[in-house]
């Protein structure tokens, strides 16, 4: 019998602030004999909002403000309450993720939205969901074609690298259409620092259309050399954030190009100069005549809402369904994740946090009772008083839980995951059960100072 999660998207870009509400069908997905295994089975969006332009106080403060009044606005549009939603994602990205109030902003937006909307910021992360939400991975699912996703957006574009359904690697450059804004009358408002020393452009300036063309010929080719179409240079490390991926990468010729985010719009249609008030006209029509797109290549599904899709759709997963939780109240948030391959490495794990983590194990495969019920005894040796929090990447979760609550008595407090594989440095949000799963979000919060 199949239940449903309201789940809800929300991307405040450097351009652009969208909501998206959809419905998540989750299932079981084995056999009338076998132990449940609960899968978000079908993805319905229900609402999509329009397009805002994202409000900023200033170029260093997000208009934290308006941005709940957007929200509450479509919340009111699409018919639904903030107790009404079970999971999501408020994702603050590219440049406006640089704004000095932007963590308070979105903790603000996920406390304001919903119980279970989480906050969440980071390029790999973004790289995923544009992805997702482009259909980037599912096409490779289907064709096992390579493929490189570039969602470009107004301040940044974020890099997936994906074969056979499965996302290698990502990253993310400084390279998008509102890293200059034109005012009414043509003149330059802004241009971001990343550009300093690749453009005489200065505020103020007048710019004639071949000077604003040279520019983003200069992002496309920073474009083209991270695709392999082109050797590497200065120009690529220059502009290759480190928020994200540190390492800098580039593809290997032959992969198709997919494309999302707003720039997309402006590489298969001309748009008139300066109509969005920024470079992105010029830098789609610069990516059309690129290299980029003498191959094989593809707009994505969705190309301006392809992140904010994959945050409302995609960004949900579940736990296995022999989970084990004793004296817990749901929903829980922003839990940091200590990855540890050895149970010796706990007491360590717990000194560099600083709060409770939730312990990252590999776990036993296929164990026996007495093989749980011993590394049980070993973690009661090295945990330190207080909750227990554990995710385990093996169907386990539920015996040790019990094999724990012997040892450590009915009144602590015990969460048990499996089938979960998790990265140092993530964070978990762990929802309401869905009937023997709990759903999770796994969430990266890369916040530039």
């Amino acid at each position: 019998m199949a239940e449903g999660l309201l789940s809800v998207g929300l991307d405040v870009g450097t351009t652009t602030t969208q909501l998206i509400v959809s419905r998540l069908e989750v299932e079981n997905g084995a056999g009338g004999f076998a132990v449940p295994r609960m899968q978000i089975a079908r993805r319905e969006i229900l609402y999509q909002s329009p397009v805002h332009f994202t409000p900023v106080l200033d170029e260093s403060h997000v208009d934290g403000a308006a941005i709940r009044q957007i929200v509450s606005a479509d919340y009111e549009r699409a018919g639904i309450r903030r107790q009404d939603v079970d999971t999501g994602a408020v994702i603050i990205t590219g440049e406006t993720s640089r704004k000095e109030n932007a963590r308070a902003v979105v903790q603000a937006l996920s406390d304001f939205a919903g119980d279970f909307v989480v906050a969440t910021a980071g390029p790999d992360l973004e790289s995923e969901l544009a992805a997702r939400g482009a259909g980037a991975v599912e096409r490779s699912e289907r064709t096992s074609e390579p493929i490189l996703h570039m969602d470009i957006g107004g301040g940044t574009s974020n890099l997936a690298l994906i074969q056979e359904g499965i996302i290698l690697k990502t990253g993310c450059m400084n390279v998008g259409g509102r890293l200059v804004k034109l005012g009414e009358n043509g003149e330059i408002s802004y241009i971001s620092p990343v550009l300093d020393g690749l453009t005489d452009l200065k505020i103020g300036q007048l710019p004639s259309r071949e000077q604003l063309t040279a520019l983003a010929e200069l992002l496309a080719q920073a474009l083209e050399e991270v695709a392999g179409l082109r050797p590497a240079t200065s120009l690529l490390e220059r502009l290759w954030t480190r928020e994200g991926a540190t390492e800098i990468w580039q593809a290997e010729p032959g992969a198709i190009l997919s494309f999302s985010g707003g720039v997309a719009d402006c590489i298969d249609t001309e748009q008139p100069p300066g109509i969005f008030g920024d470079l992105g006209p010029e830098l789609g029509q610069a990516i059309r005549r690129s290299r980029l797109c003498r191959g094989e290549y593809v707009l994505g599904r969705h190309t301006i809402r392809a992140t904010v899709i994959g945050a409302g759709c995609h960004s949900t997963q579940l736990s296995g369904s022999t989970v084990f939780h004793q004296n817990v109240t749901f929903p829980m948030k922003g839990l940091p994740v200590a990855k540890v391959t050895d149970i010796a490495q706990i007491p360590r794990a717990f000194a560099v946090q600083d709060q409770l983590p939730v312990l990252a194990l590999p776990g036993l495969p296929s164990p026996s009772y007495d093989r749980v019920a011993a590394f049980a005894e070993e973690l009661c040796r090295v945990l330190p008083p207080g909750p227990v929090y554990l995710a385990l990447e093996q169907d386990m979760a539920k015996a040790l839980g019990q094999a724990l609550s012997l040892r450590l008595g009915p009144e602590q407090t015990i969460l048990c995951l499996d089938s979960l594989s998790l990265a140092e440095g993530s964070y978990l949000d762990v929802g309401n059960p869905v009937g023997p799963a709990l759903p999770v979000i796994i969430r990266t919060l890369v916040l530039s100072q």
